[in-house]
């Protein structure tokens, strides 16, 4: 297990909320496929397989009760469904993402911090926060035209 998890665990615990294993599964299946942007289904179908009376509408009271405490981070992708990560950072980080095959590709590096720096001094606004989303076609989408 790492830090991030037991954080969250911890941060759970500390505003009252049950460690159940259940909730203690859909951390993990979220940490465990990081990078890939799960959306409820996609969490379910994987705690499902360890805890097979589980109901969707646990998944979805433990994604709310991580929202509220705000460990994870909801994401549009314009697919349909919103998709969650974790929030192991203080900014948000860039996402590409295809047109054709839907793939996210996650951009690390912080590619606003001039135009923040700009907006904050111009327009005497302090930023929080951004989020950016750049539509495309990926690599393998374009070579398979």
């Amino acid at each position: 297990m790492n830090e991030i998890y037991y954080d969250i665990l911890n941060k759970v615990k500390e505003k009252g909320y049950k460690l159940t294993p259940q909730r203690k599964a859909v951390v993990l299946a979220i940490l465990d496929h990081d990078h890939m942007h799960l959306n409820t289904e996609e969490i379910y179908a994987i705690v499902k397989d360890q805890y097979p009376n589980i109901g969707l509408a646990t998944v979805y009271r433990t994604l709310i009760v991580l929202d509220e405490l705000n460990v994870i981070t909801k994401m549009n992708f314009d697919d349909g469904c919103v998709r969650y990560e974790i929030n192991s950072e203080n900014h948000q980080h860039h996402h590409l993402i295809c047109r054709n095959c839907g793939k996210v590709i996650e951009v690390m590096e912080d590619l606003l911090d001039d135009i923040e720096a700009m907006v904050e001094e111009k327009y005497q606004f302090k930023i929080i926060d951004h989020n950016l989303k750049i539509y495309g076609l990926c690599k393998n989408c374009l070579d398979n035209q």
